[in-house]
Parts: C-alpha cells; structure tokens; sequence
C-alpha cells in the first residue's frame, strides 16, 4: 500500500509501505476512505519533536475489510469511524470516560493512518460503525469526529461551557474552531474567538462565536476581561500547546472558571503561586473522543452539525507533503487527504 513517511523534519514523502495484516484476535483491517494532516502532525515537521522515517497519521474513517476472531462489533463492510487512541473501552478508565487513557491503549499515530490501510488494534472499543454507508458529502464531518470534533468537544465539556455561559477560545486553528461549535451545541450564551486571520474568523462565526478578539497576550487577556465586565470568561479553551496560550487561558478566566485544556503542551510551564491566586479549574490532556463518537456521528448523519467545514484544502494521498507544506505555512487550516 501507499502511505506517508516523514523521514525528517520537512521532508515528507509517500512510499510503499507492507499491507497491515492481523496480528491480534482484536483487530481489524480498514480500507482508508480519507485521512488527514493534524495540527500536532506539524510538531515534529518543524522540529519540535524528534522524527525519524516515521509513519504519519492518527485520523481516519473508511471501510472495514478484515476482522480478528475476537471482534464481534463491527463486521466487513460496516463504514467506521475510529478514535486517535485505540482502546478496549472495557477497563475501569474507560469506563469512567477517559478511552484516551485505556490501560491498553494503542496512540494511532504510531501505526500511521495517512495511507491507504490501517490495522485497528482494539476494534471493538474503538470503532464505532455509522448507522449505513455515508452520502460523499458527510466523508468529511465523520473525518473530523475522529480526532479535532472530539478533542474539541472534550476542550469545552471540560471548560464546563454551557447555558450562561461566556466562552472565550485560545487558538483558531481547526481544534479552537471546533471547540467553538461545540460551545454552541452545548448551550454557551456567548462564545468570544482569539482569531487574527480573517478567514478562520468567517467560520468562527459561523461555528457560533458572537465575538472576535484579535489581540493576543497580556492584551488579549485585558480584552477579554473588558468584555466580561472585569471578570474573565466563566470557560475558556486552550487549543495551542504554548506557555503563552495556556498563560493567555488562566489569566483569562474568572475566578471559580473552568479551563479545558487540549493543546499538546510544548514548553509550557505552571507557576504554583499563580494558579493558587487564580482560584481556577483546570482539566484537560488527551482527548477521549470515543466516549463522543456515537453521539457525534448522530448530530452529523443527521446534519445538524458540519464539522467537515474546517477542510480547506482536499488533496490525494499522493501530495501528503504539499499538504504539510500548506498547513505549515497557514495557507491551511486542516488538509483533508482522499485515499
């Protein structure tokens, strides 16, 4: 099969890679029907992380070819969308809703699903199949379920955002977008985007932000606080991973407010003191997207929600590394990637 290989820092290629096989009873085998380049895939494109002829990939939705013996949830033929962990979704972690920490988790990312196949480990916990086969229209929306709806649905229940709510989300990229429709879907009586690109602004508003602050920083922080009466917003997303979001999320949050977390930290550290004189909460980390998944494939079967929108850039498999390139250099939000 086909599939990306980052061999180093900014040089991504597609090559052949073997045909995954299954290797556990609790497998199964997935025909790619698309994949896509994350936010986080750009950390070690950049350098910021070590990378050595790596496969690439965590997001993914197709159709299933093989089974292990062991699989009794899906079967061959079902169209399923998967999580960026796998899990057994049967341990004590998983269920108390935190699949992303599974005892027996597997991170996706190191099998690579920006290819043409991908095995599943743990298919049973962690595919869940759509109710029929999807309309070409929804491919993109179920996509995005698999890694930046869910973790952006997770960074907003776990700002607690909700009905009087004020929300205010650090970073617009695709996860800080979706963090925004998720506000919405859950009620936020006001939902205030840090955005200073135009266009990302355009779909915050369209996702539901009532507001836009361009500033950043110290100033961002003062403009929040200027809108919310001196207070800070009662939630607030951090969808960035740097000291400076996350010190723009604290500082931007009332006390007694709630900060979900889900940027993967880079650098970012905590000073003690500040957070005792904060009086916030904090909680966030790795998403646990299959605990959404089956209500989130529903809102988008149903069309009630297009998530898909933070596509703006579809290309073949075969041009992975112009799609790094775009995303890299901000001339996309999310590249979606036909297989």
């Amino acid at each position: 099969m086909r599939g990306v290989i980052m061999h180093a820092p900014g040089d991504v290629r597609v090559e052949d890679r073997d045909d995954p096989t299954i290797l556990e009873p609790t497998d199964a085998i997935v025909r790619l029907t698309a994949s896509c380049i994350c936010g986080s895939d750009l950390w070690p494109y950049r350098g910021a992380e070590p990378v050595d002829h790596a496969p690439m990939g965590h997001e993914y939705v197709g159709v299933v070819t093989e089974i292990g013996a062991d699989v009794k949830n899906v079967k061959v033929g079902d169209f399923v969308v998967g999580s960026f962990w796998s899990s057994d979704n049967t341990c004590e972690i998983c269920q108390a809703g935190y699949q992303s920490y599974c005892v027996h988790r597997t991170l996706m990312g190191t099998l690579g699903t920006q290819a043409e196949f991908a095995r599943i480990p743990l298919a049973d916990g962690t595919l869940v199949a759509t109710p029929g086969q999807p309309d070409a229209e929804l491919i993109p929306s179920l996509l995005a379920a698999s890694d930046v709806l869910g973790t952006g649905w997770f960074a907003a229940v776990a700002a607690e955002a909700g009905p009087g709510k004020t929300v205010a989300v650090v970073g617009d990229g695709a996860v800080g977008l979706l963090g925004i429709l998720a506000a919405r879907e859950l009620g936020a009586e006001r939902i205030i985007a840090m955005s200073r690109h135009a266009d990302r602004q355009a779909l915050a508003r369209e996702f539901g932000a009532t507001d836009i602050v361009e500033e950043r920083g110290e100033e961002g922080v003062a403009r929040i606080k200027e809108l919310t009466g001196g207070l800070g917003a009662h939630s607030v997303i951090e969808a960035v991973g740097t000291q400076e979001a996350m010190h723009q999320a604290i500082r931007a949050t009332r006390a007694g407010g709630h900060v979900g977390f889900v940027g993967v930290s880079h650098d970012v550290s905590l000073d003690g003191l500040e957070l005792f004189g904060a009086g916030i909460h904090l909680h966030g980390g790795a998403a646990p997207v299959r605990q959404y998944l089956p209500q989130l494939i529903q809102l988008i079967w149903d069309r009630r929600i297009d998530p898909g929108k933070v596509f703006d850039l579809t290309l073949p498999l075969e041009d992975a590394a112009e799609g790094y390139k775009a995303m890299d250099a901000r001339r996309a939000t999310k590249v979606l990637l036909t297989v």
